[in-house]
């Protein structure tokens, strides 16, 4: 995807709740599978496409309509992180780490990937990284060189969630690289 999502993708994932919906189609239906007596009483499920990305995420967990809303747009802002690119040019990766100042609350002290899932800093993180992957070819060592961390520091950091690791081995494969286990 072209430089305006990325420019978007900041301005996105930043926008309150309701700002963020006023973007986006809604669905709410009625899920199949496990859930009981009441499970298709209500159309609890939630189906959330973002008209100027294109992306679709579903949340259908929970029986209360309230709930799967919410985890739809957090799965949103995460799809934000994951699918749209900043589009860097070749020979930015000297330069990359001061105009990337999301991945910074991500470092600790010596220069190691620190934080977990539910820390605030670690999406942000990912999707700059994500971003540098792409410019390197999809090589981790390169991206651990340019960032100055361990390749498996930033292999840990990444593996850490399951979607994360699947973005990076799409991109992985983008290139032509050998996937990551």
């Amino acid at each position: 995807m072209g430089p305006l999502f990325f420019i978007m993708r900041y301005e996105w994932v930043n926008l309150s709740d309701d700002m963020l919906l006023r973007q986006c189609e809604v669905d709410t239906y009625r899920a199949s599978g496990p859930g009981g007596q009441k499970r298709n009483k209500t159309s609890s499920a939630v189906r959330i496409r973002h008209l100027a990305s294109q992306l679709l995420v579903i949340a259908e967990e929970s029986r209360s309509q309230h709930e799967n809303k919410a985890k739809a747009l957090r799965r949103l802002r995460k799809a934000f992180y994951l699918k749209l690119r900043e589009p860097l040019e070749v020979g930015a990766e000297d330069g990359w780490l001061a105009s990337h100042q999301e991945i910074l609350p991500a470092l600790d002290k010596q220069g190691r990937l620190s934080v977990g899932v539910k820390n605030p800093a670690f999406l942000p993180a990912v999707g700059a990284l994500l971003d540098m992957l792409d410019l390197c070819q999809a090589r981790v060592s390169d991206l651990a060189k340019a960032l100055g961390a361990s390749t498996a520091s930033v292999v840990g950091f990444m593996k850490q969630d399951d979607k994360v690791w699947e973005t990076l081995n799409q991109i992985r494969q983008k290139y032509g690289q050998h996937l990551m286990y």
